[in-house]
């Protein structure tokens, strides 16, 4: 359950505006902003759950679908995530971080990728249904 917080605090963090990188400095940690020389900003998923990996590995390559398809079900997920978000008391505190994803917002193929599989992922490993799909998905 922690570790499920961890990842989603980490997810809001890593789907903000910029990429940040925390470093430690004598036990302290402190984000540092990077960006590429371009002064294009990159975004990256990192989520720490064991089993995730192992799940990610069987799905279909990433080019399986198109970026527009993983943005439009992430944006689902995330809007039905934030709504549990907001009512702790109906859905426990599963969900506990508020995600901001901007549906107009490159995050590009990989971080959607991800995403959209990890809310996958969510709903088989705790068997949380966020949003009802086909029955062939």
């Amino acid at each position: 359950m922690k570790t499920s917080v961890i990842i989603i605090a980490l997810t809001a963090l890593l789907l903000s505006c910029q990429t940040k990188q925390f470093v430690s400095d004598k036990n302290n940690t402190l984000p540092q902003i990077n960006q590429a020389k371009e002064d294009s900003v990159q975004y990256e998923l990192i989520i720490y759950d064991i089993k995730f990996d192992t799940y990610l590995a069987t799905r279909p390559p990433m080019e399986f679908f198109s970026q527009q398809y993983y943005e439009t079900w992430n944006y689902q997920y995330v809007t039905e995530w934030n709504i549990r978000h907001l009512n702790p008391t109906r859905y426990g505190d599963f969900f506990e971080t508020h995600i901001e994803y901007y549906q107009h917002m490159d995050y590009g193929l990989e971080l959607n990728y991800k995403l959209y599989y990890y809310f996958l992922f969510i709903e088989k490993e705790y068997g949380i249904k966020l949003i009802r799909r086909a029955k062939n998905q």
